[in-house]
């Protein structure tokens, strides 16, 4: 079964104000009795809100309802069945946090694990940030403990990517190790261009996208972060001036987008624990340039009794568990 994804440029459900310009992008579905619509933003992390579903018996073509409820344009297939997610791989369509994990095949050990290793990595960076205030002074300033976070931090990314090469059963390459040559056809299956990070609390910060130079011709130059750590781990004689508060900013901010991918950006933001305080202390993440048509369209049970009029409610308890196809690279 298969949603299309678009934007909606009005909506004609009885007795609702407009909202559509809160809500702009819609995802929508046939069953065998019903027509099924999802409302989003366009921004942010582009949230499909299950909250505002809207549902009415079939008449017509799914095509033909979009457009005279919602006036839909730009319409486009959704990648993913409806009701399907892809193994690791976090989008718009999962929110909550038990069909995060389901979704995305993690555990709580899992997420647990991750959140700590996170939560060390932030905490250095803010002892550092205690030191060297961002500045457009101070953004190339190198030191034994920038040095040590840009090392940790790349550290973690390369464990993440090699994570994910197991999660979409790559074998082992006959040299032995995975290198940035093999770890970059992770960038388009993880939508990782498309992340957004920035601190707002200081200004001389520019929004950084970790990945957003990542290119197979030069898998580890064109990350220069990371290839300032290869030079910095390796010679530090030559190479100390790499080890930058900038590269650090830039390696964590990694970490902080592979999290996302895992586990959904929410646990970073809306957790009671304290990796959340310190995330929202000094971040914000977002999504950018991002393909509506990658996005979840989660599947609704509807009962036998559904109304067949044209009707918004929230659909949480109708949601049935994913089927969660594998990564492919």
């Amino acid at each position: 079964m298969q949603a299309l994804t678009y934007r909606i440029t009005k909506h004609t459900i009885p007795g609702w104000v407009p909202f559509h310009h809160k809500e702009p992008r819609g995802i929508a579905y046939e069953t065998d009795t019903h027509f099924v619509h999802f409302f989003g933003k366009d921004k942010g992390l582009w949230v499909v809100s299950t909250g505002l579903t809207v549902t009415q018996a079939k008449s017509g073509t799914l095509g033909e309802w979009i457009d005279r409820t919602f006036g839909a344009i730009d319409v486009e297939p959704i990648h993913c069945d409806v009701g399907h997610t892809v193994h690791g791989v976090w989008r718009p369509g999962l929110y909550y946090s038990d069909e995060i994990l389901q979704g995305l095949s993690a555990t709580v050990y899992d997420l647990r694990v991750a959140e700590q290793a996170l939560l060390l990595l932030i905490q250095r960076l803010d002892e550092l940030l205690h030191f060297v205030e961002p500045s457009s002074s101070t953004l190339q300033t190198h030191s034994h403990k920038a040095r040590e976070l840009l090392i940790l931090a790349c550290t973690e990314v390369e464990n993440a990517w090699m994570e994910y090469l197991r999660i979409a059963n790559v074998a082992t390459p006959a040299r032995g190790d995975f290198r940035t040559n093999d770890y970059v056809k992770l960038l388009g299956p993880l939508h990782l261009t498309e992340y957004q990070i920035s601190l707002p609390r200081y200004a001389a910060v520019a929004a950084i996208c970790p990945f957003d130079s990542w290119s197979a011709t030069a898998p580890t130059k064109s990350l220069p972060w990371y290839d300032a750590y290869n030079k910095t781990k390796h010679d530090r004689r030559s190479n100390f001036a790499d080890a930058t508060l900038w590269n650090c900013l830039q390696a964590v901010a990694a970490n902080l987008v592979l999290f996302s991918v895992r586990f959904g950006p929410f646990p970073l933001f809306h957790g009671g624990g304290t990796l959340a305080a310190y995330c929202n202390q000094l971040f914000t993440i977002e999504l950018r340039n991002c393909l509506p048509s990658s996005f979840y369209a989660p599947k609704l049970n509807l009962p036998s009794n559904q109304r067949e009029d044209l009707i918004c409610f929230g659909s949480q308890e109708l949601i049935e568990q994913r089927i969660v196809d594998p990564l492919t690279l």
